[in-house]
């Protein structure tokens, strides 16, 4: 794994997204309200639905086409039987924001 800068803490409001093109594909970066950072893949496992254009409440999304939660801890799916998102590591430090990305993935790119 590879620590990547993208941006600062402040880019993204308080229970807010942002998405960002990465060589892994598209990843959402979460703000919650109590400045909490997680990232997961872009995409709701049921419909493929924009997950970084979704609610955040607590440490949950929302997805914006058919009301689907996804844990932004873990990246599974709440109240459903299957279907979950990748979660990939995210850290600030001295209020810059950083993913974790495959050196592989990246290298193929």
């Amino acid at each position: 794994m590879h620590w990547t800068a993208i941006g600062t803490l402040s880019d993204i409001p308080q229970r807010g997204a942002r998405c960002i093109e990465t060589p892994e594909g598209k990843i959402a970066v979460f703000r919650t309200g109590d400045n909490s950072v997680f990232a997961i893949d872009d995409h709701c496992p049921h419909k493929g639905g924009p997950l970084s254009q979704g609610i955040v409440h607590g440490a949950s999304v929302t997805c914006p086409l058919h009301n689907w939660v996804i844990s932004l801890e873990t990246g599974k799916a709440l109240g459903a039987d299957e279907g979950c998102v990748r979660t990939i590591p995210v850290k600030v430090e001295d209020g810059k924001l950083y993913v974790a990305l495959n050196l592989n993935a990246e290298r193929a790119a």
